[in-house]
């Protein structure tokens, strides 16, 4: 959809630190991060909510978003993830997206306030990008 950032992304208009590019979706790094790893995934058709995600591709697109949380974990070294997606309200984006932020103990993470965080520079982001895609497990 003309307009829509997400959409730029995975028509690889718009820059992004990409994580995984597959047929249900694509997973990037989120770039005001509430840690650093957090990760965003998206259908690569333009939807606005989950209601608007065909039940045919439920199963796809959230075992992508299960692959990713393992990822971010396992390749992060973090404790856990936390999986998120709004639905119109503080949708900033008004494409369908899932949020899979590393966490750890102690993290500072309460309930829904969402700290935001910086990258070094590209360099850092790219690292991290890097740390999560090796650690996806097959079939992403």
């Amino acid at each position: 959809m003309a307009g829509c950032v997400f959409c730029g992304i995975v028509a690889g208009e718009v820059p992004a630190f990409r994580v995984v590019d597959t047929f249900d979706g694509v997973a990037f790094l989120d770039t005001r991060p509430v840690f650093k790893g957090h990760v965003l995934v998206v259908p690569r058709t333009h939807l606005v909510t989950l209601a608007d995600l065909p039940p045919e591709s439920l199963a796809g697109y959230f075992g992508l978003v299960r692959r990713l949380t393992v990822a971010v974990e396992s390749g992060l070294g973090a404790g856990g993830t936390f999986v998120a997606m709004n639905n119109k309200v503080s949708q900033s984006v008004p494409h369908l997206h899932t949020h899979v932020a590393p966490r750890t103990k102690g993290d500072g993470l309460r309930g829904f306030f969402w700290p935001r965080t910086r990258y070094a520079d590209d360099a850092e982001a790219t690292a991290y990008a890097e740390r999560v895609r090796r650690a996806v497990p097959d079939g992403a």
